[in-house]
């Protein structure tokens, strides 16, 4: 994947997908008390694991496939630092591997689904500022095929 305009195209992707899950998680947490709060948390840690891996794409730096943000971070350069703390890290995290299965954990609280949706907005903004305009473009939508009738 060495043209710049076949990266562009899957950065654009990347980015297409991580804003789908923070529309996502926005319009699941108007639901408040009623809705699943767990589903908001997940999608907030999927938007910002796929703007990361967006920018890891365009760098060309490659990654693990992993929704582990402490690990996926570290890859990034020293100049594009999220101001997550570890601590933000390790819970949003968690709602993509621990949260996410019937186990034991403990319901999520609509105020913490609100913060994860505003780690969320944060971390798009700072990745955002590093990737050129033209990846924010949405990408074309697919043809559909016509299967042929038998």
């Amino acid at each position: 994947m060495s043209e710049p305009n076949e990266v562009l195209s899957v950065v654009r992707q990347w980015v297409w997908k991580a804003d789908s899950d923070l529309q996502a998680a926005t319009y699941i947490l108007q639901l408040g008390e009623d809705g699943p709060t767990d589903a908001v948390c997940l999608h907030a840690q999927q938007c910002i694991e796929k703007y990361v891996k967006a920018f890891l794409v365009l760098a060309g730096i490659e990654f693990p496939w992993t929704h582990n943000l402490g690990v996926l971070i570290a890859y990034l350069p020293q100049q594009i630092r999220l101001s997550l703390t570890p601590e933000e890290q390790e819970r949003l995290t968690n709602y993509a591997t621990t949260t996410r299965y019937p186990g034991d954990y403990e319901p999520i609280a609509v105020a913490e689904a609100r913060q994860a949706v505003r780690l969320a907005r944060r971390a798009r903004r700072e990745i955002r500022r590093q990737l050129p305009q033209k990846a924010w473009q949405k990408p074309s939508p697919r043809k559909t095929r016509r299967r042929s009738q038998v």
